[in-house]
C-alpha cells in the first residue's frame, strides 16, 4: 500500500508538471504565432484620390485673402477650422498682415461660419506680435495645440493687388510658435518665446528663419514635427537654400531635439518642396506635401505623397503623384487652380476624410482670389 502511494504520488507530481509544461508550451507557442502574424502583416501602401467637391466646400471672403486652413473635431460635436487672413485690398501682404481665425461647421465639408480671432496682433514687441500665419490644429492627450508661424517687423506694406512683393523683415523674423487651450473655443495660451527657434551657427538649414510647421504624435507618444527651414548660405535677403527639416519633443510644447539632414529633397533644387502634413497611421507616417518642380525659369506646383518608418528618413510613396492642382466638382467640371496648397489632412474614426487646401485664381490683372476648399479623400490601401 505504501509502494502503491508513492506511485500514485510521483504520478501526480509528473501529471502537475506535464500540464505546466503543456501550459507553457502554449503560451510561447502563441507568443511565436502572434510575432509572426505581426511579422507577416505588410504594412499597406496607400492610394490618394480626390473625390467630388460641394459648392459649399469652399470658404470665402469678398473683403479678405483667406489661406490654408486646419480642423479639429471638438467636444460640442462641431468642426473647428483654423484659417489665415488678412485684407484683400493691401495686396499679397500675408508675411506681414497675416492673422490666425477660428470658423466652424456642423460638417467637415462646411459650409462654415467665421466665429473669432484666434491669434490676432499683439504688439511689434513680441515675437508673433505682428503676423501669426500657417496654422495646424491637433488633439493631444486632451488638450488642443494650434502650431503656427509668427513674426514680427514694421508691418510696411510693399506690394499691391496683382503686384506680389515681399516685405523681407518680416519673412526673415518667421518662426514657429505653439498655442495650448482645453477647448477650440480658447482660449489661447500663446508663449513669449517660439516652440522651433533658429538655429545659433550661421551655417545651419535653419540659421534664417523657421516656419509652416507640421506635427503629429508618434507611436511612442513623442511628437514629431516637420518644418520649412532658410539658412543663410545663399544671397540676402532671400537665403537658402529652403528645405525641410525633422525635429522630436516628448511634450507638444517641446523642447525639441533637431535632426541634421533635410528631407523631401530633390537633387539640384534650392526649394523643391513645401507645406507638407504628417500623420502616422497602419504602420508608418504619411505625407502630403507640395512638390515645386523646377524647368528653367518655370515653376509647376503639385500635390505629392511621401512615407517613412521612423518619421525621420522620408521616401517617395509608391504612388507618388496625387494632384496637378485639379479637382472635379460635383456637377463633373474639371479645374486646375493656380495654386493648391497647404494640404491638411482631417482624420474621423482614425481615418482620413478630408482634405483641406488653400486654393485661388487670378482674374486678368493677375489679382488672387483665395480660398479654403474641403475636398473628399479616396485613400486604397493596398498591401
Amino acid at each position: 500500500m505504501k509502494k502503491l502511494n508513492v506511485i500514485l504520488a510521483f504520478a501526480t507530481v509528473s501529471l502537475l508538471f506535464s500540464c505546466k509544461s503543456e501550459k507553457k508550451s502554449n503560451s510561447e507557442a502563441e507568443t511565436l504565432a502572434n510575432s509572426n502574424i505581426a511579422a507577416n502583416e505588410a504594412v499597406p501602401d496607400y492610394k490618394i484620390e480626390f473625390g467630388e467637391v460641394s459648392p459649399k466646400s469652399v470658404f470665402r471672403n469678398d473683403s479678405l485673402s483667406i489661406w490654408g486652413g486646419s480642423l479639429v473635431k471638438g467636444e460640442d460635436g462641431l468642426y473647428h477650422m483654423f484659417y489665415s487672413r488678412w485684407l484683400k485690398n493691401i495686396g499679397w501682404e500675408w508675411v506681414n498682415y497675416s492673422e490666425v481665425a477660428h470658423a466652424v461647421s456642423e460638417s467637415p465639408f462646411g459650409p462654415f461660419e467665421h466665429k473669432d480671432v484666434t491669434l490676432p496682433d499683439r504688439g511689434a514687441e513680441f515675437w508673433d506680435g505682428s503676423t501669426t500665419h500657417n496654422p495646424t490644429v491637433h488633439k493631444f492627450n486632451g488638450k488642443y495645440y494650434l502650431y503656427y508661424m509668427g513674426n514680427t517687423g514694421d508691418k510696411k506694406i510693399v506690394s499691391t493687388p496683382g503686384k506680389p512683393k515681399i516685405n523681407w523683415v518680416h519673412r526673415n523674423n518667421q518662426r514657429i510658435g505653439v498655442a495650448v487651450a482645453d477647448s477650440p473655443n480658447g482660449p489661447w495660451k500663446r508663449f513669449d518665446k517660439p516652440v522651433l527657434d533658429v538655429s545659433p551657427n550661421d551655417d545651419s538649414y535653419d540659421a534664417l528663419m523657421t516656419s509652416n510647421p507640421s506635427v503629429c504624435q508618434m507611436p511612442n507618444g513623442k511628437i514629431l514635427m516637420v518644418y520649412k527651414a532658410v539658412g543663410k548660405t545663399d544671397p540676402l535677403p532671400g537665403g537658402g537654400p529652403v528645405v525641410h527639416m525633422v525635429a522630436i519633443a516628448d511634450s507638444p510644447t517641446g523642447p525639441f531635439k533637431k535632426y541634421p539632414d533635410p528631407v523631401f529633397t530633390f537633387e539640384g533644387e534650392r526649394f523643391p518642396a513645401e507645406d507638407p502634413y504628417i500623420w502616422y497611421q497602419d504602420g508608418k507616417f504619411r505625407a502630403i506635401v507640395k512638390r515645386i518642380k523646377h524647368e528653367g525659369k518655370k515653376r509647376e506646383f503639385s500635390l505629392v505623397h511621401y512615407d517613412s518608418e521612423d518619421g525621420i528618413k522620408w521616401e517617395k510613396a509608391k504612388n507618388f503623384e496625387i494632384s496637378k492642382r485639379i479637382v472635379t466638382w460635383k456637377n463633373g467640371r474639371e479645374q486646375q487652380f493656380t495654386h493648391l496648397e497647404r494640404p491638411q489632412v482631417f482624420r474621423e474614426n482614425g481615418e482620413p476624410v478630408a482634405l483641406l487646401c488653400a486654393a485661388d485664381t487670378l482674374d486678368a490683372n493677375g489679382v488672387r482670389e483665395s480660398f479654403n476648399i474641403q475636398i473628399p479623400l479616396k485613400i486604397e490601401k493596398n498591401k
